[in-house]
């Protein structure tokens, strides 16, 4: 099933599908070239939006949560995936701690650490949880809606060692954002490989960083199929020192938002788009969660936000205090399932697409972010995406080559991740 555009513009995808199939070979050796040269994340999502005139991600997560969204199906290109990325890592592997988030509560993301362990259990590993909880004195189980469980553990720090009692792993698996800052129990960790590393977390990492990278691959990329990077790239812009409930800020805010939307409409009237630009604005660090984003068509919307909105714009969903926003271009999305506004995310595993499913959100607009409560998850879409592409196939009529497509788009998201991480490494060599 490839969900329909709500669009008569769907030309320049179907275009782009197609250009995508014909140079399929020089894709899969340009992207080898680039993994020769750089360190894909250890795993990562992608949310990515489809307009119909363009597609383009518009997040990238290094610590995804839904990996429990995936199909059954899907599970084997993930034990494979994981089996080569430990292999690079560490070969002689046996134990594997993962740390989830602090607060680990909802069901959707217990579920997501149960399908982790699965595909790390299969990959050859023992896998344990360690909780950064300092209210978890022992092991304590958790139930499962599917009648499993979890056993939360307490950390044990042993100088330059991080385990559990009775468990000394060679790896430790990361899959909190860090939002909070670096706990005391991650720092300073030399003996073992920690994945991510700690500056892959929200306390360092800022997202125009990432689309500032996510920028050079999208020209490199476009270069090599001989077309505009804008129709996968969304521009952007950065405002630093802001402060949403006491107004600091505001002019730069207006004045970004002012010169993006100018830009955006520069692009519309040379593609002759008729939709009406819009700028999104998000906290340049965290995942948001629906918390500190707000979709503005014009700089005075920013002026005229109510209380309740600035309030929501001025913390993230664990409560940390907005100071730093990142003007993204907005990308509508015309795909839709059952009626309701969609959008496709990618998961991978080293640099291997392992899998994807659709955000849905009935109460959300075309000009708004999925990412917020309310959102459902329809893994079905994707039912074929561990089958290969099918070059000949009459372009947006072929799930596999419509995941194809999103996958080379995610995977570009990828590279950029990794050259970002290169660039923002505190212990990186500087050669003179």
């Amino acid at each position: 099933m490839v969900p329909h555009l709500i669009t008569a513009l769907t030309g320049p995808i179907n275009e782009l599908e197609q250009r995508m199939l014909e140079s399929l070979p020089a894709i899969e050796r340009w992207f080898r070239l680039e993994w020769m040269e750089h360190t894909p994340p250890f795993y990562a999502s992608v949310d990515l939006r489809n307009a119909g005139f363009k597609l383009a991600p518009v997040d990238t997560d290094l610590h995804p949560g839904g990996f429990n969204n995936l199909t059954p199906q899907m599970l084997p290109l993930a034990v494979q995936a994981a089996m080569a990325a430990i292999e690079k890592i560490c070969p002689e592997a046996k134990n594997l701690l993962l740390i989830p988030e602090a607060d680990a509560r909802s069901t959707f993301y217990l579920m997501n650490l149960r399908r982790l362990v699965q595909i790390f259990h299969q990959a050859g590993l023992n896998v344990r949880l360690g909780s950064l909880d300092a209210a978890i004195k022992a092991p304590t189980p958790v139930s499962l809606p599917d009648g499993s469980e979890l056993v939360l553990e307490p950390l044990l720090r042993r100088k330059g060692r991080l385990g559990l009692k009775g468990f000394d792993p060679c790896t430790i698996l990361l899959n909190d954002d860090l939002s909070l800052g670096v706990p005391p129990a991650l720092a300073g960790l030399h003996e073992q490989y920690l994945l991510p590393p700690l500056h892959a977390g929200w306390s360092l990492r800022r997202k125009t960083q990432h689309f500032h990278a996510y920028e050079e691959i999208a020209k490199k990329f476009a270069k090599l199929l001989g077309m505009d990077p804008w129709l996968i790239n969304p521009m952007h812009a950065r405002c630093g020192e802001v402060d949403f409930s006491g107004g600091q800020g505001a002019d730069c805010l207006a004045t970004n938002v002012d010169a993006l939307l100018t830009r955006i409409r520069r692009k519309y009237k040379e593609y002759g788009i008729r939709e009406r630009p819009f700028v999104i604005v998000k906290d340049d660090a965290g995942s948001g969660g629906g918390m500190g984003i707000a979709s503005v068509h014009e700089a005075k919307e920013l002026a005229a936000l109510d209380e309740r909105s600035r309030r929501r714009m001025s913390s993230d969903k664990r409560g940390r205090p907005v100071r730093e926003v990142m003007l993204q271009e907005g990308v509508p999305t015309f795909e839709r399932i059952n009626d309701a506004v969609a959008e496709p995310v990618v998961y991978m595993i080293d640099r291997y697409v392992v899998g994807g499913f659709y955000r849905v959100h009935a109460e959300r607009g075309v000009d708004e972010a999925l990412n917020a409560p309310g959102s459902g998850f329809v893994p079905l879409a994707f039912a074929e995406a561990n089958e290969l592409a099918r070059p000949g196939v009459k372009p947006g009529a072929s799930a596999p080559n419509r995941f194809y497509m999103y996958g080379v788009i995610a995977r570009l998201a990828l590279v950029a991740a990794s050259y970002e991480l290169e660039a923002t490494d505190p212990h990186a060599e500087v050669y003179e």
